[in-house]
């Protein structure tokens, strides 16, 4: 996986220290020397170093409260659930908006919000306009979502606007990967088991993670998901995970596959977090729960 430039990556005080000794022949003083913490080195950074544990576990080690957002108390999308963590010692979070699928309510994604949050973003599960929005109007409702987040909500302090994402299930899986395209700004973004009719996105330049089902007869990969995978020519990263025996509402639930993977995407990507690299690369291999995973790790 290619590495995402950050302020992590500016020339260090160390290194010019070391130019500097190699030109003039001294070494320099180890009171000269500055210690850079973590944080400094990656200021998006959030949360403790990752483990196999943590990232499969329902709760991260932040506490979060949710605040609700009636239907019809903003424009642009049907309200909805923001959960965000308490504590801001560490700064302002990445956030991600999240759309339920046809005829679903934000009941059947809103697993995610509880889980995302509390390993350090902000998360907001949102109700469509309209049970049968299609998957643009989802995508529309998306962006609304985010920029409600940003510029109005009562956690609008905790977010940093450059950090933000997009989810969805089923049309809202479709309607993410249109949000991607429509605004290329975005950081990362997930479909669960997308629908989209259309399987042509060599214009997302966003890092996308889709995740498929292999019994989904709703949006069966071979028409969705992987043509949507491999529509996705411009994309800087991308990954396909294919759940093994798995139908269309897989995703609904919570799973701990998902969650490790879509997890580690958001911090990697939105965070630029690249303690979470040894999760995505190497990628995982197929066994009892992956059926399939192709990505763009390099070897």
């Amino acid at each position: 996986m290619s590495k995402v430039s950050s302020p992590a990556g500016r020339v260090s005080a160390l290194a010019v220290l070391a130019v500097a000794a190699l030109v003039t022949g001294a070494a320099p003083a180890a009171s000269a020397v500055p210690v850079v913490p973590a944080q400094q080195e990656n200021p998006y950074q959030r949360g403790p170093d990752p483990t196999p544990e943590s990232v499969e576990a329902p709760r991260g080690s932040f506490a979060i409260e949710k605040a609700t957002i009636a239907r019809g108390s903003v424009q642009g999308f049907g309200g909805g659930t923001i959960y965000y963590p308490t504590d801001t010692a560490e700064g302002t979070f990445g956030a991600v908006a999240i759309s339920p699928g046809f005829t679903e309510s934000q009941s059947a994604i809103s697993w995610y919000g509880e889980r995302l949050a509390t390993q350090g973003f902000v998360v907001f599960t949102i109700d469509t306009n309209g049970g049968l929005d299609q998957p643009d109007s989802r995508a529309d409702q998306l962006l609304a979502a985010l920029d409600f987040l940003t510029g109005s909500s009562e956690v609008k302090d905790r977010i940093d606007a450059s950090r933000l994402g997009v989810l969805g299930h089923s049309m809202g899986g479709g309607g993410s990967l249109s949000a991607a395209k429509k605004r290329p700004a975005l950081q990362a973004a997930v479909p669960l088991a997308p629908w989209h009719t259309n399987s042509n996105w060599s214009d997302v330049t966003v890092p996308t993670l889709i995740v498929g089902a292999e019994n989904d007869a709703v949006a069966p990969v071979g028409m969705h998901a992987e043509p949507f995978y491999a529509g996705l020519t411009k994309a800087p990263e991308k990954a396909y995970l294919e759940l093994k025996g798995a139908d269309h509402f897989v995703t609904n639930s919570p799973n701990t596959v998902i969650a490790k993977s879509t997890l580690s995407w958001l911090k990697r990507f939105i965070d630029d977090d690249t303690r979470y690299d040894q999760f995505l690369c190497p990628p995982p291999k197929p066994d009892n729960d992956i059926s399939e995973y192709r990505d763009t790790c390099p070897n």
